[in-house]
């Protein structure tokens, strides 16, 4: 378990800062009588969330830092992994001496540490430049490797914990019925999103058909759903809807002669994924992810739009760059990042309730993480930056819409098919 693992989801573990006080808790500090002595930030937190909520277009980026807080109780189970993580399954599937003359091979791979990332992208140019023997060790090296990553990041099932998940999806679905679907984008490969919204009974478009097999077309995205009745001439859209973009491709997806099918089946292939390597700018721009980024760059450019940031690194250019561009281009674009990655770890719990503006980074914040709260010091209200988890954005995400009555029998009916208890003890 990590330091960040020991701490309880809350909202108050979340920090906001401001160009004026630095770097503020969220609760009040209350002295010992009970008064309080110096305002949290709960109140500006909440009033840039709802701001935000309540946009005409609303999008949320997730990375891997999302799927960290999805997680199996059961003793040996597996958990979502980190990069480290990665290379030890990676050694663990083509074995120790594999692996080993492998790293032998590639020049700089001694010194890369335990980045799965990097040794992919040096043993993909040595194919390149090569053509003999060890060229095609290799590459069947990375055809291991690649199954050994898609099996590693299937962590998900149905009795995973997506609490987080699913407050995120019920938060921002349920926005005004005439509002522009909500979407979610994210790098992960995993099902944490489809699984949430499945125990809530939400619906999600993802570009795939409704029919079976379940068949990939961009123009599904275009598609909504609306409820049929006598009563109303015109469309009544349904509740609880929203889009979600899988930029990185996803673990059920499956190339079928010329289509690509939702399904699990090995035998149609290894799922379409882009795997850690640099060669990811350029995968991004070919079907199905051209899809997927062309939605993203068009979202983030469209006026009076709020974009939510949580989970994500910053490391990938390809996704990186649109956004920088967008906040350059987009004068309406209000970005909301809330990431561990702005302070160091002690802050998180327990520290003092005002940190200096100028407190250090210590090495956590990428360039991107800095270039955001450079562009809040010289006074761009557009951006909000918060030090938190997404387990703890999703508990500071207000809830703007009451529960519908169709949502409580929803949850009546489920009750009502669950194993029988006395409700009054």
């Amino acid at each position: 378990m990590g330091y960040w693992d020991a701490i309880p989801a809350k909202a108050g573990n979340i920090r906001h800062y401001t160009r004026a006080t630095g770097w503020i808790a969220y609760d009040d500090f209350v002295d010992e009588d009970g008064r309080v002595t110096a305002p949290g930030s709960n109140r500006a937190v909440e009033l840039a969330l709802s701001i935000g909520l309540n946009a005409s277009n609303l999008a949320v980026l997730s990375g891997a830092g999302s799927s960290f807080c999805a997680k199996n109780s059961e003793e040996g189970s597996l958990q979502a992994p980190g990069m480290s993580d990665l290379w030890d399954a990676v050694v663990a599937d083509v074995t120790q001496p594999v692996f080993d003359s492998i790293v032998a091979l590639i020049p700089k791979a001694k010194a890369i540490g335990k980045n799965i990332e990097k040794l992919l992208t040096q043993s993909k140019i040595y194919v390149e430049l090569f053509d003999d023997a060890n060229a095609v060790k290799v590459g069947e090296f990375i055809a291991a490797a690649e199954r050994a990553i898609a099996k590693r990041v299937d962590f998900v099932k149905e009795s995973t914990d997506f609490s987080a998940h699913a407050a995120i999806i019920r938060k921002i679905a349920r926005r005004g019925i005439r509002k522009p679907r909500a979407k979610i984008f994210t790098t992960n490969y995993d099902l944490c999103f489809e699984y949430a919204a499945q125990t809530q009974r939400f619906t999600v478009i993802d570009g795939f058909s409704h029919s079976i097999p379940q068949v990939y077309d961009s123009g599904h995205f275009a598609h909504d759903i609306v409820r049929r009745e006598a009563a109303h001439d015109g469309p009544n859209y349904i509740e609880n809807v929203f889009q979600l973009y899988k930029l990185h491709g996803s673990l059920d997806w499956r190339r079928k002669e010329a289509e690509i099918v939702r399904s699990r089946d090995n035998a149609l292939g290894t799922p379409i994924l882009i795997y850690p390597r640099d060669s990811k700018y350029q995968q991004a721009f070919e079907p199905p992810y051209l899809d997927m980024m062309g939605a993203f760059q068009t979202a983030i450019r469209e006026p009076d739009t709020t974009l939510i940031i949580s989970g994500f690194g910053f490391n990938d250019d390809h996704i990186v760059r649109p956004i920088f561009a967008a906040i350059e281009a987009n004068m309406t674009l209000r970005v909301v990042v809330c990431d561990v990655a702005f302070l160091a770890e002690a802050t998180l719990d327990g520290a003092a309730h005002v940190l200096p503006r100028d407190h250090a980074m210590q090495g956590y914040a990428n360039e991107s993480f800095k270039k955001l709260k450079r562009l809040v010091d010289i006074g761009d209200e557009r951006i909000t930056i918060l030090n938190g988890r997404f387990q703890d954005l999703a508990l500071a995400v207000p809830d703007l819409v009451a529960q519908t009555e169709r949502e409580r029998h929803a949850e009546r009916i489920k009750v009502l098919h669950e194993p029988s208890t006395d409700i009054f003890k």
